[in-house]
């Protein structure tokens, strides 16, 4: 037999292998782990934009429908549906411009030549064919409409000027608006910011917000009444949504299209409202208000936390499909009320009389039509804001109000820009232009909103209205939408009261301009998930980080995961079953759908009536540059002491390098090994 002379390896031998093999395992888990750190970026697997200002924030278009104020009524319908392709057609493109970041990096002409090219000619096509529908009609398009086809982008740097891309003025002559704040110490973030909020780099941003105790009081005085002045005020409760009724569509804007207002709106009054609702189904509809001779539709975009819910609408077109994402809030109040003219008596407003205040586009589009005013419960006489979210003091809530065009032209209940038939009075009060005095709408929603922190230039946790994707959530665009389906007797009960100086509807007696004592902390409720009960679909369940949760009784915004960068995709009326169902009219107004803000500054209570809603002028200003956002920044932190553990923090960074550390211990351990080894063969040698 043959001897088998293969030497069996040495305890010596061994050991070295041992060491080897240690040392390339550990080496090889330090690689995989570093080359995939590097392929993932801090967004969870999207790759990360390294290129700053090079890249486009967003994408800017003329708005057609603002420069049709003449198209006759036969072709209205087509030109409404021509302007909804579009918005769509924006649409489309800015979900582009947010998927295909590598691209735009190596190639400084990806925007012009495969977004920006593209998208003019699709809007050259539908442009011309808007032409051609007036023509047909006997009417004739305006010239302009030729140089409206190109678009542009908006730098990081420019989305920084919250109060929009135009140069127009605001509609009621108010000139002397302060200059808005840039906030560019915000470590230059801008509109690129790539954070957890779970809405990519669609906004808002840290800029976007302004801690409201540090703003100088800038509500202008309000004009004088004449004698012949209409005085009194007239209420209505229609409740805070609690019937959960939503949907995406615009009837005033994009009649007969689906999903034509791209973000989700709360409805009050009128339960019937949807893109194919005629004035017959407005009129036959139920209405959520008390008085039921008012079936007018009250409806105006949802107010989100970005904390990662995944709401009812997180994956279809008008809600997380286009960027609004987060969850809904519901009002804890809503109140209504027809006030009169400066320098007059008011007539009754036709019945089906559309009005829309504010601009959706305002970022794009200039502040001409914008409206937006937010302030905070006890400064609404002395502050409010057209292009910041105020983070208020602990015990305040944030106030969105609207003050509705007060002129009528006296014939039409729309127009073609569905504008131009109604203005605000000028400074002194008066309707020019031989318009007519109508009962003003005013509005005034307040919310309990969890307050964002700020930190390193970034937001956590931010709430914004809901809009247009491209319009990155700017607070300039907040708006609200009315259609008048009063009936008659009650229109006319409206004109006298208001006419005659008198408080009337729901509330009588009390003055409507003071209907809140100044705010105390409440004793925060368990929130209620909005839900779509009208839905054929269960809402999904929120999609969270593993950590633990805070007590119920005040809602902490946790990180999210990272989501795909939202994208629309055809419209389905499928979405949409049971979103147009009417619900039953509610009882009482629900409790607040979320905790106080929770901010370490103290403020004065203001004990002086609110002046913002009366709403005889626009009281609009922008936040002074002085406003610290340092302090923003230590007020936001100490209202939040909670762990942020997610993206970016120290559980998710230790989560995703332990396996390097590993490596690096195993490379250690062979190496002390192989040397233990070698000095113990040198002494047995």
């Amino acid at each position: 037999m043959r001897r088998n002379t293969r030497r069996r390896p040495t305890g010596a031998r061994r050991r070295t292998f041992a060491a080897v093999a240690l040392i390339l395992g550990g080496g090889g888990l330090v690689a995989a782990n570093t080359y995939a750190s590097a392929g993932e970026g801090a967004s969870g697997g999207r790759v990360q934009d390294q290129s700053g200002g090079d890249q486009a924030a967003t994408i800017s278009c003329p708005d057609v429908g603002q420069q049709l104020t003449d198209v006759p009524g036969e072709a209205r319908a087509d030109v409404d549906k021509a302007l909804a392709d579009l918005d769509q057609q924006i649409t489309e493109a800015y979900d582009r411009l947010t998927s295909t970041r590598q691209e735009q990096a190596q190639d400084g002409n990806f925007v012009r030549d495969s977004i920006l090219g593209p998208l003019s000619e699709k809007r050259t096509e539908v442009i011309g064919q808007i032409k051609i529908n007036v023509k047909r009609a006997g009417g004739t398009a305006p010239e302009s409409l030729d140089g409206l086809a190109a678009c542009t982008e908006i730098s990081p740097a420019q989305a920084q000027k919250n109060d929009g891309g135009g140069d127009g003025g605001n509609q009621d002559g108010d000139a002397d608006t302060a200059t808005p704040g840039t906030g560019q110490d915000d470590g230059g973030q801008g509109g690129e910011q790539q954070d957890g909020n779970g809405n990519g780099a669609a906004g808002p941003f840290a800029a976007d917000f302004v801690d409201i105790t540090k703003v100088q009081p800038n509500v202008k005085a309000k004009p004088r009444k004449t004698g012949d002045a209409s005085t009194g005020a007239f209420s209505v409760q229609c409740g805070v949504n609690e019937n959960k009724v939503f949907n995406t569509d615009n009837l005033i804007v994009a009649p007969g299209v689906d999903n034509g207002a791209h973000h989700t709106h709360d409805y009050v009054g009128n339960q019937g409202v949807d893109a194919f609702a005629s004035n017959d189904d407005l009129a036959n509809a139920e209405t959520s208000c008390s008085e039921q001779g008012d079936k007018s539709s009250y409806y105006w975009p949802v107010l989100r936390v970005q904390d990662g819910t995944q709401e009812f609408d997180a994956e279809q077109q008008g809600g997380g499909l286009e960027g609004n994402v987060g969850k809904i809030l519901q009002a804890k109040e809503a109140e209504i009320t027809y006030v009169g003219s400066p320098t007059g008596k008011v007539v009754a407003m036709p019945k089906f009389l559309r009005i829309i205040t504010g601009d959706a586009k305002a970022f794009t589009n200039g502040t001409a039509n914008a409206n937006a005013n937010w302030s905070c419960t006890g400064f609404e006489d002395k502050v409010q804001l057209a292009d910041k979210y105020p983070i208020c003091p602990q015990g305040s809530s944030v106030v969105r109000s609207f003050a509705f065009q007060s002129c009528w032209d006296g014939q039409n209940i729309d127009s073609a820009n569905h504008r131009a038939h109604v203005a605000f009075a000028d400074a002194e009060g008066n309707c020019g232009n031989g318009f007519k005095a109508i009962p003003q709408l005013t509005m005034r929603l307040v919310y309990d909103v969890p307050a964002p922190v700020i930190k390193n230039g970034q937001v956590r946790n931010p709430y914004a209205v809901d809009g247009f994707p491209e319009q990155l959530h700017k607070p300039i665009t907040d708006h609200d939408d009315f259609i008048n389906v009063m009936d008659e007797d009650l229109m006319d009960e409206v004109v006298d009261c208001v006419n005659a100086g008198r408080q009337c509807g729901a509330g009588a007696g009390e003055q409507p301009q003071e209907p809140q004592e100044p705010q105390k902390p409440e004793e925060p409720k368990q929130p209620e998930q909005p839900q779509e009960p009208q839905k054929p679909q269960k809402p999904e369940e929120p999609k969270e980080p593993e950590e633990p949760k805070e007590p119920q009784d005040k809602p902490a915004p946790q990180e999210p995961q990272d989501e795909p960068d939202p994208g629309p995709e055809a419209s389905s009326a499928d979405d949409k079953d049971g979103a147009k169902k009417p619900g039953a009219a509610p009882d009482t107004p629900s409790e607040p759908s979320a905790a106080p803000s929770d901010v370490a500054t103290s403020t004065r209570e203001a004990e002086a009536p609110d002046d913002a809603r009366d709403g005889e002028t626009k009281a609009r200003a922008t936040s002074p540059a002085e406003t610290s956002d340092t302090a923003v920044e230590a007020q936001s932190e100490a209202a939040q002491p909670q762990s942020q553990a997610g993206t970016g923090s120290l559980a998710s960074t230790g989560a995703d390098l332990w396996p390097a550390a590993a490596g690096g211990v195993l490379v250690l351990g062979g190496l002390v090994l192989l040397i233990h080894t070698r000095r113990r063969n040198m002494t047995t040698n």
